[in-house]
């Protein structure tokens, strides 16, 4: 099994086809040896051809996609989760996830073609994104295969400690996106003062605070100046009195909410 890097590179948003091929080129040339998208995004192809363009041998690259809320029925799930694996250039996805359990999911035809799909080697891990608790044990009982990911925003302003805790208890990855709160980090004093006692940008702080909690934070960038600004976090050593002043941030402030979110009807 591939090692899953503690930094991910995120490419929502990244629509334009030279922008991103260009992004993931210099992702992995700086560094990154994670690269997430999604079917939502309409660039896995351009994922794909980042990934065949670039020097970095695609077997030393972990690929994570997610499923559209409008693809969750059985038969798409098989389906859509094949056409994405060809997009993305490669013969094994190294970690599909449920974007969200909203629309066409069903609890037993999503998760029992994500056994298929695992059971026949397409994925190497099955991940979940956006689910409560409550709809986390009912996954991880349902399913046959482990539960590798469960992939939530989080960032200083939205710490997660109730799902830290449980993907510690049940022994998966938590898997952090806005993990830069898009870049309101830079607006919290708490976080300003420790960038500035390390000689690091805000966005470097939050990233390795996540890392220090256990999290993989997956930015997204565009820039060769931002896509190396976010990588340098792996360089930056947060101590004990850094951590403890970020936790103690009180704040629940979600970047991504809508009324029919999971946590809006828990």
């Amino acid at each position: 099994m591939k090692d899953f890097p503690r930094l991910g590179f995120g490419t929502y948003k990244l629509e334009d086809r030279d922008e991103c091929v260009e992004a993931v080129k210099t992702a992995l040339d700086v560094g990154y040896r994670h690269v997430d998208t999604a079917q939502m995004y309409h660039n896995e192809e351009f994922v794909g051809e980042g990934l065949a363009e670039s020097d970095v041998d695609l077997d030393d690259i972990f690929v994570a996609t997610k499923l559209d809320t409008d693809n969750l029925g059985y038969d798409d799930v098989l389906e859509t989760a094949r056409e994405s694996a060809e997009k993305l250039g490669v013969e094994t996805i190294d970690l599909l996830y449920v974007h969200w359990p909203l629309d066409s999911y069903d609890e037993d035809e999503t998760l029992a073609a994500l056994d298929e799909l695992y059971e026949d080697g397409l994925i190497a891990n099955i991940g979940l994104s956006n689910f409560r608790p409550d709809q986390l044990e009912t996954a991880i009982e349902s399913l046959d295969a482990p539960v590798f990911a469960h992939q939530v925003e989080m960032h200083p302003l939205l710490q997660q400690d109730e799902l830290r805790a449980f993907a510690e208890e049940h022994d998966h990855r938590l898997v952090a996106y806005s993990p830069i709160a898009r870049n309101q980090v830079a607006d919290e004093e708490v976080i300003v003062d420790i960038a500035g006692k390390h000689d690091a940008s805000p966005a470097q702080v939050a990233l390795a605070w996540l890392i220090e909690k256990g999290a993989t934070p997956i930015p997204k960038a565009a820039s060769p100046e931002h896509i190396r600004d976010n990588f340098a976090a792996l360089d930056l050593d947060l101590d004990d009195e850094d951590v403890a002043a970020i936790d103690d941030l009180d704040s629940t402030h979600r970047i991504v909410d809508f009324e029919e979110a999971p946590w809006n009807h828990a």
